[in-house]
């Protein structure tokens, strides 16, 4: 099974979501992240990663324009307000919508920041179980 995550940054849900992929699903399944506007993974999603054993500093940000959806048997979108890219093809679409934890709010200090990102990887975990349940039983 090929399974593709998008957002709008590949820097924070997709990247989180990606490496918990991996680590949950294992060889059951091909895992890959992408994003419209690719920038570079979040320190924090990696810090927020990390303190679960799951490392994802190998990881590069990557645009969906270089993708096609036919290669995947689903691609799951997390954007939230924010518009999210969309490929065209026949797969099986799922769209799980979480608040981005990125934020340039500069009253929000480092604590708040792991907290916003701790709760949107906690999110995208329990998601997965659910998708396991449903996908890869």
């Amino acid at each position: 099974m090929r399974i593709l995550f998008l957002c709008v940054a590949n820097s924070a849900r997709s990247q989180m979501a990606e490496g918990l992929a991996r680590s949950r699903f294992g060889a059951r399944a091909e895992v890959a992240s992408a994003g419209s506007a690719p920038t570079k993974p979040n320190p924090y999603a990696i810090e927020t990663m990390a303190e679960i054993g799951i490392d994802i500093t190998s990881h590069t940000s990557k645009s969906f324009n270089d993708l096609n959806a036919a290669d995947f048997d689903f691609v799951i979108t997390l954007c939230a307000e924010e518009i999210c890219p969309w490929l065209p093809g026949k797969t099986q679409r799922l769209h799980w919508p979480i608040d981005d934890p990125a934020s340039d709010d500069p009253a929000l200090t480092p604590a708040d920041m792991r907290k916003r990102f701790a709760r949107a990887r906690d999110i995208i975990h329990a998601k997965l179980a659910e998708f396991e349940a449903d996908h890869l039983t």
